[in-house]
């Protein structure tokens, strides 16, 4: 037997086990049994149909999956029945080779290769593909394995998709109007079965590449008292990728705007000197007006400078200083000090502009000391007198400095060691460039007018070179002009210019240790100018994270301070190869809580007058108590113990503790007499401080920057005395304090000191005609203590009533001249005992005593004279033995029976005579 063909070829579906393939063979005798199949674990099995044709059929003999195995090769036989029953005699055909392919089903979606795809682009480009997505398909065929399209799903996006999956941008992207875009995509294989799960692309857009700082903020607020304040925490340089040598910044703060230059301490200068440590002694020659200091009232002021005392002058103010302040004798060594901002002057040929001048007040126009600018020049002018020097000398001093025109603000000083004179600007020396010499002024009786602002001419020209009469001003100033001072006798130091002129606000470096050792930093004196220098771009970005602002002042300048950042970079081999371009930025100076200065204690002190006599006088202020409050918000929902408006906010009283520059003690009225009375505090009642004091007749006032606790002990420590004080009743007083000179002031304390009067008794001819003003109630303690120890002495019954008669007796009569007496003295016996009543009460009704009050006159005018001495040495002893606190208290009950006791007086005086009961004395 054999069969039909040697080779047979089938399909299966994959996953199927049902018949592909049918098969015959041919025999010459019997019948077909079986079939046998060759190969290794061929999922397939060959069943007979019909022995008898030799037809048969092949199936699979389990699931067959095209993913698994796409084809197979086996090898098939075909067996006859045989002879025996055993089937061991079977004849077999000869072998066939069957090959089967298994077709495919589309069961599986695209899946995405990546979860998640991401790519960025830089603005203003067209790009052809941006990325490509991959999707694939676990079908075996090529017809559904394949992925024959992509498509984006997120509508309105400006991207495309090819079939390959590459994404492209349709249109030129903006940074500034979308930095990203988020689409999602899906696949479709050749079956057109789509992806289970779209895929995210995430496209980020990125800026043009520009050299240049980023990462900062233009504005950076600043809240006072907390120190050291990043500026650029999150910056850093963006080079665009290329390589780099070296970059230097340069950081500038920019604080011209604010009071001289930048944020200064804004106390007086005299107080700023004291500060400072500078020797005493200097004379400011433009001190706040006043009435001490008027000559500076007529002057312009710039106003809204955080109370820092600026005069400006446009050319036509001038100011005379009175001769009594000042210094008469410079000596070989002096100090001239002042704050300056002047710009260029006007015109082709330019105007002396004097600052300060010392000339002849009449008949000659000599300046003996000087100080000028000329063509953005400052000139130092000084003729020595012909008795101190005879021969030539130098005279006249010449600085060319670009600061005198540059209409900004600096500090010069000029240290006179004559011959020799040193100008410090800004702290910084500079030697003249030019002096020149001239001949010593001769001495004459002429006196000298000291000027600001100009220089006086006493004899004055006109046209035909004829003198006038009138003196005037010249050479006027042009410019703004602050603590302008004058110090005899010494010069000033190093140390002392630099604390003067030192700005309270600048640029810092936090955490040196921290940089990088390539990077090199430099400070310019004042603070307000930082150069970083480095190799690296990753130092250079660490270092600018560490540049701050701090300010120093407890209550600083609120407003802007503007910062400019300048960098330079360096490339290999070249001296510039990027241009970053400047940045500029503001810090803001947010504005302080202001404080409230407040002053306590007792508003009225009552004294007797032998107090105000006393060596030491009295000390008004001894009770006082300076405080200081600022209101704070609170940023919690609400308030636990105050409730404000809800336009408000919440705050919170909090005490402050911050130092004071003076206190002015005023006299209310009429001024101090000098031959009578005294406002004064002890040089010891300041030593340890930083406190300086002058008074007049208009008070007293205490100076120099300190403490509130150190002002309150000197404030305590004021004396007032007044030795004739017979005709004084009170004194008035005002106390005000002040911060910054008078930035922060404080309410107006109030004190009022009366005197306590004790008349003596007053002598007249006639005394039934006119009684002493104020008189005590008279007692007699010992008449009675006598009579007890009389009665308690005599045991016997006869002597006890001889005594008892006796004494009756004696009793009786003194009680009636007692009552005679204490009849005609009714109204003058009450004072400030509280105008008591006789302690007994006698029914006199019945008694008439007759006496001649003739008689007995002198004799009680002798008694009532001894008992007033009496009175009065006991009224002072309990007056000086009382307590401020029983003096403080019964001020007010003193003062009305003083004065009830007068208007009764004054009555009686008007009556002109003396009220008798004569219905009960017979004369």
């Amino acid at each position: 037997m054999s069969l039909d063909a040697k080779r047979y070829l089938g399909h299966f579906d994959s996953g199927g086990s049902f018949l592909i393939l049918s098969m015959s063979f041919l025999f010459f005798s019997g019948e077909i049994c079986a079939f046998k199949i060759y190969g290794q674990d061929a999922p397939f099995e060959a069943v007979v149909l019909n022995r008898t044709s030799g037809e048969g059929v092949l199936r699979a003999s389990g699931p067959v999956d095209c993913e698994i195995q796409k084809e197979y090769t086996f090898i098939i036989q075909a067996y006859d029945c045989g002879a025996g029953p055993s089937g061991a005699d079977w004849k077999k055909s000869h072998k066939a080779v069957v090959h089967i392919q298994v077709d495919d089903v589309n069961e599986f979606c695209p899946v995405f290769r990546e979860p998640l795809y991401k790519a960025s682009v830089t603005e203003g480009k067209i790009y052809d593909s941006i990325l490509q997505v991959e999707a694939w398909d676990q079908d075996c065929s090529p017809q559904y394995s394949q992925i024959c399209n992509y498509e984006i799903v997120t509508a309105g996006t400006p991207f495309a998709i090819d079939r390959n999956g590459n994404i492209r941008n349709t249109e030129r992207l903006s940074y500034d109007k979308q930095q990203s875009y988020m689409i999602m995509v899906t696949a479709f294989d050749c079956g057109q079965k789509r992806a289970k799960e779209d895929v995210a692309v995430h496209i980020d857009v990125k800026p043009v590449c520009k050299p240049g700082w980023q990462g900062w903020n233009k504005r950076v607020d600043y809240e006072p008292g907390t120190g050291s304040r990043q500026l650029f925490p999150k910056m850093h340089l963006e080079t665009c990728g290329g390589p780099l040598s070296g970059v230097k910044a340069m950081v500038e703060l920019q604080t011209n705007h604010i009071g001289k230059g930048c944020d200064r301490e804004t106390y007086s200068e005299k107080s700023l000197q004291k500060l400072c440590g500078a020797a005493s002694g200097s004379t400011d020659l433009l001190p706040a007006p006043s009435p001490s200091t008027n000559w500076t009232a007529s002057l312009l002021t710039d106003s809204g400078r955080d109370s820092d005392l600026i005069y400006r002058f446009d050319g036509r103010q001038a100011a005379n200083v009175p001769d009594h302040v000042v210094p008469q004798n410079l000596t070989d060594q002096f100090t001239i000090a002042t704050w300056m901002k002047h710009g260029p002057s006007p015109g082709l040929r330019a105007e002396k502009e004097t600052l300060l001048c010392n000339s002849d007040k009449t008949e000659m126009n000599r300046h003996h000391y000087s100080l000028y600018v000329h063509n953005c020049r400052l000139v130092f002018l000084l003729r020595r007198d012909f008795t101190q020097v005879d021969t030539f000398r130098p005279a006249e001093f010449h600085w060319k400095l670009e600061q005198i025109c540059d209409k900004e603000w600096h500090y010069y000083v000029i240290n006179v060691e004559f011959p020799a004179v040193t100008l410090f600007v800004d702290g910084v020396t500079y030697e003249p460039y030019l002096v020149t010499d001239d001949w010593p002024i001769h001495s004459s009786k002429i006196d000298t007018q000291l000027t600001v602002g100009a220089c006086w001419q006493g004899q004055c020209h006109d046209s035909e070179t004829r003198p006038v009469a009138t003196p005037r001003f010249t050479q006027y100033f042009h410019g703004s002009l602050s603590g302008l001072t004058i110090r005899p006798g010494r010069i000033e130091t190093q140390k002392v210019i630099s604390c003067l002129q030192a700005c309270k606000e600048g640029l810092d470096i936090n955490s040196l240790e921290s940089l990088a050792k390539d990077i090199k930093f430099h400070f310019n004196p004042a603070q307000s100018v930082l150069v970083v220098d480095g190799e690296d771009v990753d130092s250079i970005n660490t270092a600018m994270t560490k540049v701050s602002y701090i300010n120093s002042r407890q209550f600083p300048t609120a407003g802007l301070r503007r910062l400019h950042i300048t960098t330079t970079v360096q490339c290999f081999g070249e001296d510039t190869c990027l241009s970053i371009p400047d940045i500029k930025a503001v810090v803001m100076v947010l504005p302080p809580s202001e404080p409230r200065i407040t002053i306590s204690g007792s508003n009225r002190l009552v004294r007797p007058a032998g107090d105000l006599r006393a060596p030491l006088g009295v000390a008004p202020f001894k009770e006082l108590h300076i405080t200081s409050t600022v209101m704070k918000g609170d940023g919690f929902g609400g308030c636990e113990w105050e409730r404000l408006p809800v336009s408000l906010g919440c705050s919170h009283v909090i005490p402050v503790m911050h130092n004071l520059d003076y206190c002015d003690v005023l006299v209310i009225g009429d001024e101090l007499n000098p031959e009578r009375e005294s406002l004064e505090i002890h040089h010891s009642a300041l030593l340890g401080k930083h406190l300086d004091a002058t008074n007049s007749t208009s008070g007293i006032s205490i100076y120099g920057v300190d403490s509130m606790a150190h002002y309150e002990q000197a404030l305590r420590q004021v004396r007032y005395r007044n030795w004739r004080p017979a005709t004084l009743s009170e004194r008035k007083f005002r106390l005000t304090c002040s911060e910054l000179n008078g930035r922060y002031t404080s309410n107006e304390f109030n004190l009022e000191v009366s005197v306590l009067h004790h008349s003596a008794p007053v002598e007249h001819v006639n005394h039934m005609a006119a009684q002493p003003q104020y008189m005590r109630p008279v007692h007699h303690p010992l008449m009675i203590h006598t009579l007890n120890s009389h009665m308690s002495a005599a045991p016997p019954a006869a002597t006890v009533v001889i005594v008892v008669c006796i004494a009756a007796l004696v009793v009786i009569v003194v009680i009636g001249v007692y009552r005679i007496h204490a009849t005609h003295q009714e109204g003058s016996r009450e004072d400030e005992d509280g105008g008591k009543e006789p302690e007994e009460d006698w029914d006199n009704s019945a008694l008439t005593i007759t006496v001649n009050p003739m008689e007995a006159l002198d004799e009680e005018v002798k008694e009532e004279g001894q008992e007033q001495e009496e009175e009065e040495e006991e009224e002072e002893e309990q007056v000086g033995g009382m307590t401020s606190t029983e003096s403080d208290n019964s001020d007010e009950d003193e003062e009305e029976e003083e004065e009830d006791e007068r208007e009764k007086v004054k009555e009686r005086m008007q009556k002109g005579k003396l009220e008798w009961d004569s219905s009960s004395v017979t004369y």
